[in-house]
Parts: structure tokens; sequence; C-alpha cells
């Protein structure tokens, strides 16, 4: 994935092992809300740099789990144990009526060409990036990765009590 970063959290023994007491699919739901809820602010940045033209761009701008094509055909080529991994996106929707769909174009612009379509023939002059996600990336990024640390143990806290509860142990 060309215009991906990814990011590997390291040293946060005593918090894994906090996970490994709870079940795996709470475990993976824990990941995914304090992964969502710490990438929220990187959502805010973007959608605040975005261009506002009628506002579909703008409000497009989602944390998702959900995989495009491409995003599907790099991830065949993973290992089980990196399918395994929570994996969550920050920016644009693709989904045909969000308003995201042309978002890479704004993002990194397109050069002049000849249109195709209802314009058939005629030249577009290009359009010039206007840089919306990589500028909230690199102001988020770190600051990111410092809150998912607090965010996920009060998440597995959070788990862990309501797993005690159910289990019928005093909490």
């Amino acid at each position: 994935m060309a215009n991906s970063a990814r990011m590997s959290v390291q040293g946060l023994a005593e918090l894994e092992k906090s996970l490994d007491n709870l079940s795996k699919s709470v475990g993976r739901s824990v990941l995914r809300q304090s992964l969502r809820k710490a990438a929220e602010p990187m959502k805010e940045k973007a959608k605040s740099l975005a261009p506002v033209d009628d506002g579909d761009l703008r409000d497009s701008i989602i944390i998702g789990g959900l995989l495009n094509k491409s995003q599907k055909r790099a991830r065949r080529r993973l290992t089980a144990e990196e399918r395994s991994a929570i994996e969550l996106y920050v920016g644009p929707s693709y989904k045909l009526g969000q308003g995201g769909r042309h978002g890479h174009l704004v993002e990194f612009g397109t050069a002049p060409h000849i249109q195709g379509g209802v314009f058939k023939g005629s030249k577009h002059p290009g359009t010039a990036p206007q840089p919306f996600m990589r500028p909230a990336y690199d102001a988020e990024a770190r600051p990111t990765v410092a809150r998912l640390g607090p965010i996920l143990m009060q998440f597995i806290e959070r788990a862990a009590k309501r797993q005690a509860k159910r289990d019928g142990w005093e909490v």
C-alpha cells in the first residue's frame, strides 16, 4: 500500500497480559474501540484541513475498518498473524454516495488531461494538490500512539469488570 503508513506499539507488556485475560472476541473489541477513540482527533484534524466546496469530502472522513478493493488485495498477501491484527483506517469513505470518492484526487492533485464521459474531448487543466490527510497524519500520529496506552487500559479495566460480574466474581 503506497499511500498508507503502519505503526507498531511496542513495550506495552502489562496491557498485553491484561488483554490475554479477556476472551479473544472481547480483546479484539477492546482493541478496536481503543484505536477508534485514540484516532478520533486525527479524523477531526483531517476534517478541519479538508477543502470545503459543498462539504461532501469533509463529511465523508471516517474511522473505518472496512476495506476497499486494493486494501483487500494487499491483505490477502499477508501472513495469518498479520491478518489477525486490528486495523482501522482514517480517511474519506469511498462508499458510493459518501462524497469521498475523489479524496485522493484532492489530496494529490491531477495532471492536465483530456476528459471522457459527458465532457469527452475537452481539456481539463488539472488541479493543484490540496493535502488534508497527510498533514493530519503528520500532526496526530505520535499523539495518537501516546493516547492509545491510557485509553486501552481504561477499556481493558471496564471489560474485565464486566466479565468478572458476568462470571459472578465480586469487583
